[in-house]
């Protein structure tokens, strides 16, 4: 492509066509005019949804498009496939260097009807904006927050028990008391006597912050921790209540941290409980529980169908709809004479204790028995109850997925019914954290690098504790004005399973050139193109299909795949070291992300949201003497002793925050910032090392490769956000340092000052390893290639991505050493690809396909394809020869290939 063609041109070739352009003639001219701002298409994920409470979703701008004088003065208008306005929500998310807009989030409330697809048009701020019929509006108080939808008004306390004391719809009192419960236990009884005490514990208030005032969208923020009448405190949470305009509904994200070694204190229950006030006589209060698909149970506290005796049709009709029956006087006497001798079922309980099966029963009260009503498979996580002059409806989010889980309804008969979200079922039993074996003698270093040798897992006795992590859950609550019927609450339980979300197209995510200009749109132009991607959906679609099969399920377990598979079990490895959960190893989050980014595909955003769910929260430390650093793939997700950077890095959240303006993530992220002073608490070559070292403010000894790339995935959040100025100090800092190394990356280790954010001068020699450049460098140092001018720290980056796969006389030539023999050469042939584009040397990138085609990672003559296997517990498709590393290698070369060389793959 000449480089007289603008980048505004390419910018709107690729928006029409969706087509790869080799990244290097968007790279070509420095200095070119700001591009003109395009019309983004936007649609929804899933397609149209029946019902969407609220949604909020991110969308990126090419560099320069909304310029740093106007960015302020930017207006963004929405219309609906129709050409009506849309009331829309607009705030900054990053930003690029020159100041311009690079990200933006957008909210909009419930419409009616839900348009299938729309156009985000930025314009001044004089633009016509709709605004919303029924604005959400913010009362902030000395004592409490109220926030009205202009359909429900909800109050949130400032302090004690209630984060919700009331939810109002109209006049009318729908839901009070909202409060947090968790039940604690101190040990767990291995033998069959059960002698455990169990105390309960609600939340406790410590602070509350408006985040986000309207008019579409507010934010509250809430902080505190789970107290019991003792005082005794533990486990901290962060809620986060989320109100749209016009909506019935809040949604919450319910965030707690356990601060427990994982040996003493157990969690026997944990969850969010509302009061519910019933107005209506018994006959006219209903309890709904959504199942499997749209399966519903519908029924009354006191029920008049089935009876000896027939109340009339149009009375059994009207209960069974959910509809206010017709006055007692006009029922058959026969009937209404013995209404007082029909039981009343106040309490409704259902379980989700695996992802297998769910079972539902209910009694007339506490203390009398529990009568069978139904088992079933995979519930929804949504129920209802209320009666015909309003009720409540709750869900919880991944319910079966993230077993066990469970839904109560309680005295529903009473003037006060009180309903419970279960995250952790109490009828499961308590959370087993302990550490799965007693250490088996490795209590010195060599001996626990035996143990690696055999087993894989780096064990150290006290690192293998979950004290610290994380689990996000996502609910929502709605206060209705009736009983809905059958399609509602199945749309309602499908906004539960799965809220809705609008997306910009692959095309406009491309031309962005957002996160390094790494991927382009799928393109199945040429025989070659079309094998690479056939051989990209199988993988895909493999995982997929394992995560099922090999039921990959659980409250701590869900959003993560295993790491290497057993040819003689025909199981994955999940019981050996560190062959099991895979906890980031290799970024399969970087393959997956990337894989939606190009396709748009539902499916794989799904997969992707949730692996960053958990990888984010379980597999991290946020709070401890590890806050900030994850821990390495192991048969328990905190069992490693390897706490590492290169499982915390921002730059496996960046892409889900960006697209989805989650505020969760963003916490994640921002808590980053400050963790190379991790480095002070653990070095991670402790049991390698080979010369004396103890920690130094003044000269850390960080890895240039998956350390510092976790580093700088942090700071370069935090500095395009418009945050802390000292991330971006300490980013340019290691970026100049690191680039005036004599070696640069191949240096393999440097020498960090923690309050000049700077790197020792270094003497030239060769460290190199395989890992360096395999968790998230690659993607970082694209992203600032693009946004820093450095010509140096190009140069050094350049070099290790020329030298990596050359020959070992050539890497000696120019380093004055050879890498020694490394691996991974399939993954690191995008490394080829990319010094290829920005050297414009050809011979490079016939290199690079040469060791994607040749590498040590997938073979063109292999399979690609799965075998049915029915001798293991369940039937199963299996692949023997996959393995997650090499997936997520071969993931993101091919991808990355495509993007940088595409036009130069071999026939």
């Amino acid at each position: 492509m000449s480089e007289q063609i603008s980048r505004r041109d390419v910018l709107k070739g690729l928006a029409v066509a969706g087509a790869a352009v080799p990244l290097a003639s968007a790279l070509e001219s420095p200095a070119l005019a700001a591009p003109a701002i395009p019309d983004v298409p936007l649609r929804w994920l899933e397609g149209r949804p029946a019902e969407a409470p609220g949604t909020t979703w991110g969308v990126p701008w090419p560099k320069g498009a909304v310029p740093v004088s106007s960015a302020k003065e930017q207006a963004f208008a929405l219309t609906a496939a129709d050409g009506a306005a849309v009331p829309v929500q607009t705030w900054p998310l990053a930003y690029w260097p020159d100041g311009s807009l690079k990200w933006t989030a957008h909210a909009i409330g419930p419409g009616t009807p839900v348009a299938e697809s729309y156009t985000l048009r930025p314009g001044p701020v004089a633009a016509t904006v709709a605004a919303p019929a029924k604005p959400v509006t913010v009362k902030d108080e000395k004592q409490y927050v109220d926030v009205d939808t202009g359909v429900i008004r909800a109050r949130v306390r400032k302090s004690g028990s209630e984060l919700i004391s009331q939810i109002w719809r109209g006049e009318t009192e729908i839901a009070r008391k909202g409060q947090l419960v968790n039940l604690r236990q101190g040990k767990i009884d291995d033998d069959d006597d059960r002698t455990v005490e169990v105390d309960s514990y609600l939340s406790d208030i410590s602070k509350v912050e408006v985040e986000q005032s309207g008019p579409v969208r507010a934010v509250v923020r809430i902080e505190g921790r789970h107290t019991s009448k003792k005082g005794r405190s533990w486990l901290p949470f962060t809620i986060r209540l989320y109100f749209y305009a016009g909506a019935e509904s809040v949604r919450m994200t319910h965030t707690f941290v356990f601060d427990r070694d994982g040996q003493h204190d157990f969690v026997a229950g944990l969850g969010v409980r509302f009061r519910v006030p019933m107005r209506d006589e018994p006959y006219n209060r209903h309890i709904r529980f959504v199942g499997d698909g749209h399966g519903l149970l519908t029924e009354a506290v006191k029920g008049i169908t089935g009876l000896r005796r027939d109340p009339g049709a149009a009375v059994r009709k009207a209960q069974v709809a959910g509809q206010r029956l017709p006055d007692i006087a006009t029922w058959d006497t026969r009937v209404s004479s013995r209404v007082h001798l029909i039981p009343d079922w106040g309490d409704y309980s259902l379980a989700q204790l695996s992802s297998e099966g769910f079972t539902l029963k209910k009694r007339t009260k506490k203390g009398y028995g529990w009568v069978a009503v139904d088992q079933g498979r995979r519930a929804s996580g949504f129920g209802y109850v209320g009666g015909a002059s309003g009720g409540f409806a709750f869900g919880l989010r991944d319910f079966w997925q993230r077993h066990p889980t469970q839904l109560d309804i309680r005295g529903a008969a009473s003037e006060e019914a009180e309903v419970t979200v279960w995250l952790w079922s109490p009828e499961a039993g308590p959370m087993d954290t302990r550490f799965y074996h007693d250490g088996m003698g490795q209590d010195t270093y060599p001996e626990q690098i035996e143990g690696l040798n055999i087993t894989y897992e780096d064990y150290e006795p006290g690192f293998g504790t979950p004290l610290g992590i994380a689990r996000t859950s996502e609910l929502t609550f709605w206060a209705l004005a009736a009983t809905p019927d059958a399609a509602r609450l199945g749309a309602m339980a499908d906004a539960v399973r799965t809220p809705p979300l609008i997306v910009a197209p692959p095309a406009h995510l491309a031309a962005a050139k957002v996160f390094g200009g790494l991927f382009s749109p799928v393109d199945r132009s040429t025989p070659g193109r079309k094998t690479i991607e056939d051989r990209l959906d199988f993988l895909f679609d493999y995982y997929r299909k394992q995560v099922e099969q090999r039921h990959w399920y659980g409250f701590w377990d869900y959003g993560d795949i295993m790491h290497t598979f057993d040819e003689d079990r025909h199981v994955w490895r999940y019981d050996v070291g560190g062959y099991a959960w895979d906890n980031s190893e290799l970024s399969p989050d970087l393959w997956l992300w990337y894989a939606y980014l190009r396709s748009g595909r539902a499916d794989v955003f799904r997969f992707a949201e949730a692996m960053t769910r958990h990888t984010g929260e379980v597999d991290v430390y946020h709070l401890g003497p590890w806050a900030g650093l994850g821990s390495r793939h192991n048969v328990q997700h905190w069992g490693c002793s390897a706490k590492q950077q290169r499982i915390s890095t921002a730059v496996y959240r960046r892409i889900f925050y960006f697209l989805t303006a989650d505020e969760r993530t963003g916490d994640l992220m921002r808590a980053l910032v400050d963790s190379d002073k991790t480095f002070l608490a653990i070095d991670p070559l402790r049991k390698i090392r080979t010369e004396p070292y103890t920690p130094d403010p003044s000269a850390l000894a960080i890895g240039l490769g998956t350390d510092w790339s976790g580093l700088a995935a942090a700071w370069l959040t935090e500095w395009e956000r418009g945050g802390d100025p000292v991330a971006e100090k300490k980013l340019k800092a290691t970026m100049r340092t690191i680039a005036a190394m004599p070696n640069g990356f191949v240096t393999g280790e440097g020498l960090y000052n923690l309050s000049t954010g700077e790197f020792a001068p270094a003497p030239k020699k060769v460290a190199v390893s395989h890992l360096s450049a395999m968790f998230g460098q690659v993607e970082i140092c694209a992203e600032l290639i693009d946004l820093v001018d450095m010509p140096d720290f190009e140069r050094a980056w350049l070099q290790y991505c020329r030298l990596f796969n050359a020959t070992k006389a050539e890497q000696a030539a120019e380093t004055g050493a050879n890498f020694g023999n490394l691996i991974l050469k399939q993954g690191h042939s995008r490394l080829t690809a990319y010094a290829a584009v920005r050297l414009r040397r050809d011979d490079l990138a016939a290199r690079a396909w040469t060791e994607f085609a040749t590498g040590d990672g997938y073979a063109p003559d292999l399979p690609w394809k799965s075998e049915k296997v029915t001798t293991t517990l369940n039937p199963t498709d299996e692949a023997a020869w996959v393995s997650t590393n090499t997936t997520a290698l071969y993931g993101l070369a091919a991808i990355q290939n495509l993007a940088l060389v595409g036009d130069k793959l071999p026939t």
